[in-house]
């Protein structure tokens, strides 16, 4: 990484800001793992009306002959496909047909997936549930993680009135809520002997914890799944032409908030995932996304991936199986997006998030203890298993004050060894870039693969110094 900061400072690619490099001291104790990362820890999340043919007659998104989107699924390491969303159920739901499975886990084959496959609960009909469930099972078992049933159900407008604007004069409340799910879960159950649930992608934080309480015990359940939009809606206001979107420099500083770490997050992990955890229950984050729906020139931009990345560490560190960055066909902010003009797949730069994670996220994770004199927007995290530790560095500084990071890293516990690192980054040291990021000076494409490349660094005998610039971010790894 010093010489590519080298090159990239005398070609006059970064900001004069990285000059004033403030020292960092992160100290990792390897002797205390705690959670085991799973494999298919990143995700995306998509609507079920993503099962159906393109709206632009170009046939299935999802397809094992959708060779653009199995590459920038693999090269970007995702490895968790959540079908649900909104379009799941209610009057106007997608039903998707035997091809539209077919497509959906072929594609999962190739792409080395686990489904979350959802099912309709509003206006659904069980029997119709079973029989879908049962041509999954009997296709698909291998590639299946669990069903879901129904999407959001703690939000007003699934609540027949007076209690809100539904349409199913069966659900109104939480208990009318959790025995249509059972009833659902019991006859997909009947016809599938074997099948598993997860549920009940809540949106607030109070449903995911009694779920879990009522359903711990009924060997049905193994994963209790919460949604969690973190900056809430785009709009700030109304005016005379309609809502009025959050300004792109407002929408990321919000991303790169400390607050989110000190507050928000916490804030979610007490109310509403701690008593899962407490059940003995596993969670997954199922939907997620730095702000509904995005802001262009924000959501996909290089702060999304600090973000991104971030966000990953923090949930894996608490405990999480998995997150699942929410995901729509047509939307140009996501994670991945059809350009309209090529016809091409593309990924936007929270994609390199993703990549990134999988990259340091092999093994348990570690207590990390990060110290400076002059407290820098940073964070760290770290990994081990018992070859390699991973130690991420995140410099979220942006704007004119934004001040590059010296790092020494000491590892407690470990002999370092052999060390080396990967670097996120935009060319121009832009945190709106949204074009020329890499990871491992390697570009994630839809056509090739990805060969990011880990850069030697020569460390002293129990610690480590690595340059993180403003606006991106490190992945260290040690091995014995």
């Amino acid at each position: 990484m010093k010489f590519l900061f080298g090159l990239l400072v005398a070609a006059g690619l970064l900001p004069f800001a990285v000059f004033s490099q403030t020292p960092v001291t992160v100290t990792v104790d390897t002797r205390s793992p705690g959670y085991a990362i799973p494999d298919d820890f990143c995700g995306l999340s998509f609507g079920a009306i993503a099962e159906m043919p393109r709206r632009d007659g170009g046939g299935f998104l999802f397809s094992p002959t959708n060779t653009q989107l199995i590459a920038l699924f693999t090269n970007s390491g995702i490895r968790n496909l959540r079908l649900g969303g909104s379009t799941v159920e209610g009057l106007k739901a997608a039903h998707p047909s035997h091809a539209a499975i077919d497509g959906v886990f072929g594609f999962a084959k190739a792409a080395n997936l686990d489904v979350i496959y959802s099912l309709p609960l509003e206006n659904g009909n069980p029997s119709d549930d079973a029989q879908t469930a049962l041509y999954i099972w009997k296709n698909y078992r291998p590639w299946l993680e669990c069903f879901a049933i129904g999407n959001e159900p703690d939000i007003r407008r699934y609540h027949y009135p007076p209690f809100g604007s539904g349409s199913d004069p069966a659900i109104t409340n939480y208990a009318s809520y959790l025995g249509r799910w059972r009833a659902f879960a019991a006859a997909i159950a009947h016809a599938v002997p074997g099948a598993k649930f997860a549920g009940p992608d809540a949106a607030s934080a109070e449903w995911a914890s009694r779920f879990a309480a009522d359903e711990k015990n009924s060997g049905l359940v193994v994963l209790v799944t919460q949604h969690y939009y973190v900056g809430g809606s785009p709009f700030i206001g109304t005016n005379d032409d309609g809502p009025v979107r959050m300004p792109v420099p407002k929408a990321i500083d919000k991303m790169l908030s400390p607050s989110y770490l000190d507050k928000k997050y916490p804030d979610l992990f007490k109310g509403a995932i701690a008593p899962v955890m407490a059940k003995g229950m596993p969670y997954r984050m199922t939907e997620s996304d730095e702000i509904l729906k995005g802001i262009p020139n924000a959501s996909d931009s290089l702060a999304s991936a600090l973000w991104g990345l971030d966000y990953l560490h923090w949930w894996a560190a608490h405990g999480a199986t998995g997150v699942n960055f929410h995901n729509t066909e047509w939307l140009k902010t996501d994670t991945v997006f059809l350009d309209e003009n090529s016809g091409d797949y593309r990924i936007n730069p929270k994609a390199y998030s993703i990549r990134a994670f999988d990259l340091g996220s092999h093994g348990c994770v570690v207590p990390v203890t990060v110290s400076s004199r002059k407290k820098l927007n940073l964070s760290a995290y770290a990994v081990c298993d018992k070859t390699n530790l991973f130690v991420t560095i995140i410099n979220k500084e942006h704007g004119a004050d934004a001040r590059s990071a010296s790092v020494t890293i000491v590892p407690e516990g470990w002999g370092i060894g052999n060390v080396r690192d990967m670097v996120l980054m935009s060319s121009s040291g832009d945190i709106g870039a949204m074009d020329g990021i890499t990871l491992g000076t390697s570009a994630i494409a839809n056509n090739a693969s990805w060969h990011g490349q880990w850069e030697s660094l020569d460390p002293d005998k129990n610690r480590c110094t690595v340059t993180v610039p403003a606006a991106s971010a490190a992945v260290i790894r040690m091995s014995r």
